[in-house]
């Protein structure tokens, strides 16, 4: 049987004081508030009495004036949430501060995982070189190709293709009949396209995704299943939430994004889906991956989330199951450990 997601009441904080949380994001302005879960584990953090930072990912900066001083700062912004989707945070002071002041640091910023984000997780591994606990683990966001980590895991997944061949992608096609086609870098449905081996735009798609067969991209088995949902499954310290999101294509869609117009609807885990879980959980939680987004179309693994993970929003109003504040409590029991 899966493992349930519990965590039994932890002592306030650290040592009786609140956690000085720090989370990595994009521009405060950007954040969308009504559904961001990043926000939703801020306002979590407040509701248990901690204090919330936000620093931009492009403020991360290495800069050591003597040996031993901490060399990895942000510009940190002290924030206050507020109920109001559309005014959710009042700034209380900012200041550049050394990322180990913090008793642990979230990285959330989103894709795409281009050369900056790369070069904000090697900032970030520094910053644990110097006694900051970040999740999730850098060198875990560098290792884990949210489209190409399911290789390790093939037992779940569809017959798959990741390559820039295009005669090798032709062939594929040919033998499956009907695919996606996707890059490797990207997010919210961009750049995926459906292709039957009868499709008169078949070539056009696949130059145009190739960039003339310059980058690799990932060709999947189309599952007929994606109309009863694309499945987010969140994980928390190896242990699933109770509920996924099945993201349902609107009308004339293959892609069940919420960003390319899909309609969340929270449901309890299936078998199948639990059984994914258990054994992913356990393993991605070793390697520092404190939360992750498992994508299953039907009974197949599709992706393997780790940058920004979101639907805790969507879970949390369908259903009322607090994934951000398990997320809080999960972080509280990280630091009053490692503490001891």
């Amino acid at each position: 049987m899966a493992q349930q997601l519990h965590f039994a009441p932890e002592a306030f904080g650290v040592n009786g004081r609140p956690l000085r949380l720090a989370f990595i994001v994009d521009p405060l302005p950007t954040l969308k508030a009504y559904k961001d879960s990043t926000v939703a584990m801020m306002r979590a953090a407040e509701k248990h009495g901690h204090e919330v930072y936000a620093i931009e990912a492009a403020s991360l900066s290495w800069h050591r004036p003597e040996p031993g001083q901490p060399g990895v700062f942000g510009l940190a912004y002290h924030l206050r949430t507020r109920p109001d989707d559309h005014d959710w945070y009042r700034e209380s002071g900012f200041e550049a501060m050394p990322l180990r002041a913090f008793d642990a640091v979230l990285m959330r910023k989103d894709p795409p995982f281009d050369t900056e984000y790369v070069t904000a997780t090697w900032l970030l591994e520094r910053a644990e070189a110097e006694g900051a606990r970040v999740y999730n683990k850098p060198r875990a966001l560098r290792d884990h190709s949210e489209k190409l980590a399911i290789a390790e895991f093939d037992a779940y997944t569809v017959p798959t293709l990741v390559s820039r061949d295009l005669n090798q992608i032709q062939h594929f096609i040919e033998a499956q009949r009907d695919v996606v086609v996707k890059p490797l870098d990207g997010m919210g449905g961009s750049q995926v396209f459906r292709i039957h081996r009868n499709d008169s735009n078949r070539n056009a798609i696949l130059e145009t995704l190739t960039q003339l067969g310059s980058r690799t991209i990932m060709v999947q088995h189309y599952l007929q299943q994606i109309a009863q949902g694309d499945k987010r499954i969140l994980l928390i310290g190896g242990k699933a939430v109770p509920w996924c999101l099945a993201r349902i294509p609107k009308a004339g869609e293959t892609r069940g994004n919420l960003a390319a117009g899909g309609t969340g609807v929270a449901q309890e885990l299936s078998p199948r889906d639990r059984e994914i879980a258990e054994h992913l959980g356990p393993i991605l939680w070793q390697r520092g991956l404190l939360i992750v987004g498992l994508d299953v179309i039907g009974e197949h693994l599709t992706e393997i989330n780790v940058t920004s993970p979101t639907c805790m929003v969507e879970i949390r109003q369908q259903t009322g199951f607090d994934a951000a504040g398990a997320c809080v409590t999960a972080l509280e029991h990280l630091c009053s450990r490692a503490s001891a």
